[in-house]
């Protein structure tokens, strides 16, 4: 079973099929009391995932799988090789289009949006291996971030009377982004192209990226992966100071000293489905998840 697929393999969307785009559109009068209640995300619940599922011809690689993600929280998402950690991550934003099921950002369906739109409603994602523009500095894939820029209408970019706002704005945009800059400790590669940046700056430019769109929910996937110790501790740390600002996580991890040291909460996939969803300690117990995950490394 392929964790990752292609995502050429199916065609992302917006809406889902037989239904609207989000709930929005539906009549709140034709509505049930249930229908009512099941699309509304829990108050400190920001992200709601609910009976997903994603095939590949004949292949199931989210069989079913629902959790929720507390407000501000830190929670790990652990699992085997091929236990769908990533095809999940694509299915909550938007790179592949759900079989079945839903999710929901706050109040609002966002099933099958492109991604671009699922970012612009405030959830964002970094990958495994970095997807930077190369051939563009640090500081200018940083100005692409942020959502509601006024220079890209057409109108307010040519026009005398709204060209001083868009000005204004791009002032303010610069200054945030030297100020993310300077908070992730890559200020001084502000105009080095991100194409030489090294595997680990690379890794604190998508970060800083992603905190630049003001999100609600970030989700990370094997932030850590291929960088030192001294970085692995300054991304850390980064990720613990977010969350005490009202930061949301989600993050895939392999190394389990990181998951069990630095998340409140555990989800274990395997082979598709939830097997567990636990405090560290009681999920490093479970017997279903020693056998399928953890063997030897309790």
């Amino acid at each position: 079973m392929s964790e990752t697929g292609d995502a050429d393999q199916t065609n992302v969307i917006e809406g889902t099929e037989g239904g609207p785009e989000n709930l929005s559109e539906i009549d709140p009068d034709t509505e049930s009391d249930v229908e009512r209640a099941a699309r509304r995300t829990p108050p400190g619940k920001p992200l709601r995932v609910r009976d997903l599922r994603k095939e590949f011809g004949g292949l199931t690689a989210v069989d079913g799988v629902s959790f929720d993600i507390e407000e501000g929280s830190l929670t790990g998402l652990i699992g085997p090789n091929g236990a769908g950690k990533s095809t999940t991550f694509d299915c909550i934003t938007g790179v592949h289009r759900p079989t079945g099921g839903s999710v929901h950002l706050r109040d609002e369906e966002i099933t099958g949006l492109r991604p671009h739109r699922i970012a612009n409603r405030g959830l964002v994602r970094t990958f495994q291996i970095t997807r930077e523009l190369t051939e563009m500095t640090v500081l200018e894939n940083m100005l692409l971030a942020p959502r509601g820029q006024r220079g890209e209408s057409l109108w307010r970019s040519v026009l005398p009377g709204a060209r001083g706002g868009v000005r204004t704005q791009e002032r303010e945009l610069r200054d945030r982004a030297w100020e993310t800059l300077e908070r992730f400790e890559i200020d001084h590669l502000a105009e080095e192209y991100a194409g030489n940046l090294s595997g680990g700056q690379r890794k604190l430019l998508e970060m800083a990226r992603a905190l630049l769109t003001d999100p609600d929910v970030v989700l990370l996937d094997e932030p850590l992966a291929g960088v030192n110790p001294t970085l692995e501790r300054k991304l850390l740390a980064q990720v613990h100071e977010l969350r005490e600002e009202g930061y949301t996580f989600l993050l895939v991890e392999h190394d389990m000293d990181v998951i069990m040291e630095h998340c409140e909460r555990v989800i274990v996939m395997h082979q598709g489905r939830v097997l567990a969803d636990d405090d560290p300690e009681t999920v490093r117990a479970d017997e279903r998840v020693i056998d399928a995950y953890l063997g030897a490394n309790v």
